[in-house]
């Protein structure tokens, strides 16, 4: 369970802090998020963790009182107090909350039109 070489390289990876839930089923787990990118996040290992690695995780990021950016996710690292996620499946609003997000920490027009470029396959 291990993100590839590759995607870490291809996506900068922006440091986030915000109201963050993550939940399997009936689980919710508040957790802290730590980064995020177009590609996925990283947050702190909550306590207790019983998710089951196999099965898909949805994440909220509350942006604000009426902002979520929600993702369907799938567990790619596991270690050092850190759980790491990919992307499955985003809906067209949270893409845009995220995409701006991102455009504004990079400040670099290029590097985010790069990582959408790479994200998309194109």
């Amino acid at each position: 369970m291990t993100d590839s070489h590759e995607d870490r390289r291809r996506f900068k990876r922006i440091s986030f802090s915000t109201k963050t839930d993550l939940s399997q089923g009936d689980r919710i787990w508040p957790v802290e998020l730590l980064d995020l990118s177009l590609k996925g996040l990283l947050i702190q290992r909550p306590e207790p963790w019983q998710g089951n690695p196999d099965e898909p995780f949805i994440v909220d990021i509350h942006l604000d009182a009426e902002t979520d950016l929600r993702m369907e996710v799938r567990l790619t690292h596991d270690g050092h107090n850190h759980l790491g996620f990919v992307c499955e499946h985003i809906g067209l609003d949270s893409v845009t909350h995220l995409r701006r997000l991102v455009e504004l920490n990079l400040a670099d027009q290029h590097e985010l039109e790069r990582e959408l470029a790479a994200l998309i396959g194109i």
